[in-house]
């Protein structure tokens, strides 16, 4: 197998499985990532998660970490670092690329292979959150893309896909990281075929895209009086993050894992009454009942509705309410 020089630019945990791989298979160039943010309760400065592993993995492999990735000075640095570079590889970096930027010019004269990969089948779910669109929307396939870099966000060309079937009792977060397994193998095929100059590409069609917007905590709202799988959705879409904020009885907890279920109860449709408090099951619309199987305390850790329940003597007809207005 041909080894590449190859530049890479993340900032987020998904792109983790692709830069192992690159550099256990290739030569890395140059790592570009964020600057490190104040996270956790001490606000202390964090690296991202790609900063770090490449900080205490890549040594001697050139790390920036720009505020402004599209900074005349920073452009310079990029290009001279990655001159030699055979493909640069761009995976949740969290800045726009800009023109100037995306035009360098390798040693030999020509231009590396720049691609990104993204979390979805294009043209479905373009977009800053296309793992939780998939899910929201009841999809049951999903998978990733590389593409080459556009003007338009996620329009480019591409260059090959994977695809993987959404299980109902996954969260966001949980298919999150089995995407992430798969960018590897993806990525590696696309390089090769390049490097192999058998490179194969499609145009979108500009008629089957489809956005998934970027998620804010004004997201995390719940209504019960839809269905129990469309509560189901929308559980497992926001979790981990802005997650589904509800009270039951006063008491805040957040919703992290739930099934949707058909069952006869006498509360009024959509109610959100808790019909069988031991079982954890919540009537919704249409005759449907939501079972709720994991949840997470305010300031507390997740835990079984089992252990929740327990000691806590919730009552029937206590009513799960959404502490966010649905938009």
């Amino acid at each position: 197998m041909k080894r590449l020089r190859v530049a890479f630019l993340g900032s987020g945990s998904f792109g983790l499985p692709t830069l192992r791989r690159l550099s256990a298979a290739h030569d890395v160039a140059l790592v570009v990532s964020q600057p490190d943010r104040p996270a956790g309760r001490g606000r202390a400065l964090t690296p991202t998660p790609i900063a770090e592993w490449a900080g205490a993995n890549l040594a001697g492999v050139p790390l920036l970490k720009p505020p402004d990735v599209n900074a005349p000075h920073v452009v310079a640095q990029v290009h001279g670092l990655a001159a030699d570079a055979d493909a640069w590889v761009v995976i949740a970096f969290g800045q726009k690329l800009g023109r100037d930027l995306l035009n360098p010019r390798s040693a030999s004269g020509r231009s590396p292979l720049i691609v990104n990969l993204h979390a979805s089948l294009l043209p479905r779910w373009r977009g800053a959150a296309p793992i939780n669109a998939a899910i929201l929307a009841g999809d049951a396939e999903t998978g990733n893309s590389v593409i080459t870099l556009a003007d338009r966000m996620d329009a480019g060309l591409i260059l090959g896909q994977s695809r993987r079937t959404i299980d109902p009792d996954w969260t966001a977060g949980e298919l999150h990281d089995r995407l992430a397994d798969d960018g590897p193998d993806l990525v590696e095929r696309v390089l090769l075929e390049h490097a192999a100059g058998s490179p194969r590409s499609t145009v979108q069609d500009e008629s089957l895209v489809t956005r998934a917007a970027k998620l804010s905590r004004a997201d995390a709202w719940i209504d019960l009086a839809r269905p129990a799988e469309d509560c189901r959705r929308r559980v497992h879409g926001l979790t981990p993050w802005p997650g589904v904020s509800v009270t039951i009885d006063g008491r805040a907890i957040k919703l992290l894992r739930v099934r949707a279920e058909r069952l006869a109860h006498d509360a009024s449709p959509g109610s959100g009454m808790l019909v069988d408090p031991a079982a954890g099951l919540v009537a919704c619309g249409e005759g449907t009942a939501l079972r709720l199987l994991e949840v997470q305390p305010a300031g507390g850790r997740s835990m079984g509705w089992a252990e929740f329940s327990r000691g806590r003597m919730l009552p029937r007809g206590a009513v799960v309410r959404s502490e966010v207005a649905p938009c």
